[in-house]
């Protein structure tokens, strides 16, 4: 590949657009519905996952370089400290990378950049952990 993910909207083409994101997430959430070791990752979301959908679409939009939907439709957030609102742990982080890699898998994504974006997420997942036991705690 001559584009490195991660630099300009490489990350974002790569993912399929906002289109190839939300079905991503469609299948995210589908993991999460599906997997038992997500049960308490789920119950942290309301029972319909619309907006919660909506949601993290529009992040990895811009997360991965792309248009900042995010913040066009619901202003700044600060990832680790908006979590640390739940008690969320190891395992927990680990559930939700879980559903996440099942859900990479499922996409039609070329495997250095499959490989690439689970490991961007391991990033925020920590630092959530970390939000999270430091109110917790």
């Amino acid at each position: 590949m001559s584009e490195q993910y991660g630099v300009g909207d490489a990350s974002y083409r790569a993912a399929g657009g906002i289109e190839g994101l939300r079905r991503l997430v469609e299948d995210f959430y589908r993991c999460m519905d599906e997997l038992p070791e997500a049960a308490a990752v789920r119950a942290m979301h309301p029972a319909s996952l619309e907006m919660s959908r909506d949601k993290l679409a529009c992040f990895l939009s811009g997360w991965l370089g792309g248009p900042r939907l995010f913040a066009e439709r619901y202003g700044s957030i600060a990832i680790p400290a908006f979590h640390a609102q739940w008690p969320i742990d190891e395992a927990q982080a680990e559930a939700w990378l879980t559903c996440m890699a099942q859900a990479i898998a499922q996409q039609d994504y070329a495997p250095a950049f499959a490989e690439y974006l689970l490991t961007q997420l391991r990033v925020p997942a920590r630092r959530i952990v970390q939000a999270s036991a430091a109110r917790h705690g």
